[in-house]
């Protein structure tokens, strides 16, 4: 396949060689006629000019050999016979009768009669002019013919020279189309090299077309794909490095999902498989089994009760019951059962009445969630403070860092990756998700070392409207 630039110049050529004939063609047929036209013009004005001298001439042989001598023409005179009784250029007695000659019948019926002819006599064309002259006593046809090769040799000196200047003409347009065409594969090397370097992800190469517009209109439209392509491949990068994140997050909790599940299966495995090997096992100990048993089946169902939970908010499955009640009776509540379960550990709460409006189950697992966050990762009190406006959850644990913040509500995050409990990490995701579900949002502040504090806003709680 030919290049662009190739295409360019053939195109050119071939478009000017094809002017330059066709020009050639045109202006020689036009400059022939032209010369035709002139000469027959020249012989017919020479004709008017010499009647007056015919008409009072005795003898027209030696009239015609005058003419034919000063003007260097054949001059023929026929009578109204067709004999030729003068010419100049041949023997007149042997020539034949010219009254069936194309010139002398036009010259009956016309002003003139005019044809060109090739002469057997003189064995050469002619342009013959021939014009009727009435004497008193007789009818004349007067005759001048010129030799047309005489006038062809001076119409094709001139056809030639214009011929001369088309070829110059066509020389000049080929240097300007070549100059044009390097011009041309110059631009396109330039496009060349800047996609080349744009596919191996340069986006930091520079195209500058140096002679036409055209290019620069491309130019800028690379320039704004590049950008386009620039911002993909970041977020290209972007997404690969989540992805990569995800595959990390999903290997980590599948072995969170493993070891949690992994402890208490392996513990009923191991109470059921004794009680199975030994039918006469003490009755107490039977029970004391048993209870392993079922305590360890209650933490698998919680754990599969809190994936589910979560999945169902983040699809926004789950819709909130709508209820009033008194969020200072729930502390109490949650406080109480939570002694129970840490009754080595204490938790400080000022009983404080405010009435919300709100799902009742959902603000329970979220304080639940939050003060049992709070034991799991502090060994000192932990303070549940309920006001008008906030209720806040305060431990002196460990403290967070200030680069996990952002990260301690994504689900199945832990701040400790080596410590494994039955929540896998879901408690403060389905936390933010319910406060979510009610308007408002979870509030974290904490320094490393020292202690955290967890805190929402009640008065969406307080004014809220119903939401599914």
């Amino acid at each position: 396949m030919l290049r662009i630039h190739q295409v360019f110049f053939l195109n050119i050529l071939g478009l000017f060689v094809a002017s330059l004939l066709i020009a050639s063609l045109i202006s020689f047929y036009t400059l022939k006629s032209m010369v035709i036209k002139d000469n027959e013009q020249r012989l017919l004005q020479t004709i008017n000019l010499l009647v007056p001298q015919i008409a009072t001439s005795p003898d027209y042989d030696t009239l015609a050999r005058s003419i034919a001598k000063r003007s260097d023409f054949r001059v023929t005179i026929i009578d109204e016979n067709g004999t030729v009784i003068a010419e100049t250029n041949a023997d007149k007695r042997s020539m034949e009768n010219h009254s069936g000659r194309v010139e002398i019948m036009e010259a009956m019926s016309k002003p003139y009669g005019m044809v060109i002819r090739y002469s057997k006599t003189l064995q050469t064309d002619f342009i013959y002019v021939a014009q009727k002259i009435t004497l008193p006593h007789t009818v004349l046809y007067f005759r001048l013919s010129t030799d047309l090769g005489g006038v062809m040799h001076h119409f094709y000196e001139l056809w030639f020279r214009l011929l001369a200047s088309f070829v110059v003409f066509i020389l000049i347009a080929l240097m300007i189309a070549y100059k044009i065409s390097k011009r041309t594969r110059h631009d396109i090397g330039q496009i060349t090299q800047y996609l080349n370097a744009i596919a191996e992800k340069n986006y930091q190469a520079v195209y500058k077309p140096h002679y036409f517009q055209e290019f620069l209109y491309l130019s800028l439209l690379l320039k704004n794909l590049v950008k386009k392509l620039r911002n993909r491949d970041k977020q290209k990068r972007k997404y690969t490095a989540r992805l990569r994140l995800i595959n990390k997050q999903q290997n980590d909790i599948l072995s969170a999902i493993s070891h949690e599940f992994k402890n208490p299966i392996a513990a009923i495995m191991g109470y059921a498989e004794t009680l199975h090997d030994d039918p006469h096992i003490d009755p107490k100990i039977r029970n004391k089994f048993l209870e392993k048993i079922l305590s360890n089946t209650r933490k698998i169902t919680m754990m599969l009760d809190r994936l589910t939970l979560s999945v169902k908010l983040e699809n926004n499955d789950l819709s909130a019951k709508l209820t009033h009640f008194d969020m200072g009776e729930v502390c109490a509540d949650i406080v109480s059962l939570l002694h129970s379960k840490y009754a080595n550990r204490k938790i400080l709460f000022a009983p404080f009445h405010k009435s919300v409006y709100a799902d009742k189950t959902m603000i329970e697992m979220v304080i639940t969630n939050l003060i049992d966050n709070a034991l799991k990762y502090s060994e000192e009190e932990v303070t549940l403070k309920l006001t008008d406006t906030v209720l806040t959850v305060t431990d002196r644990g460990i403290g967070i860092a200030p680069s996990e913040l952002e990260n301690i509500t994504n689900k199945f995050y832990r701040v400790q990756k080596n410590r494994w409990d039955n929540s896998m990490g879901l408690g403060l995701s389905i936390v933010s998700y319910i406060l979510r579900l009610h308007g408002t949002t979870l509030s974290i502040q904490s320094t490393l070392g020292k202690g955290s504090t967890f805190a929402f806003s009640i008065h969406p709680l307080v004014h809220a409207t119903k939401k599914s």
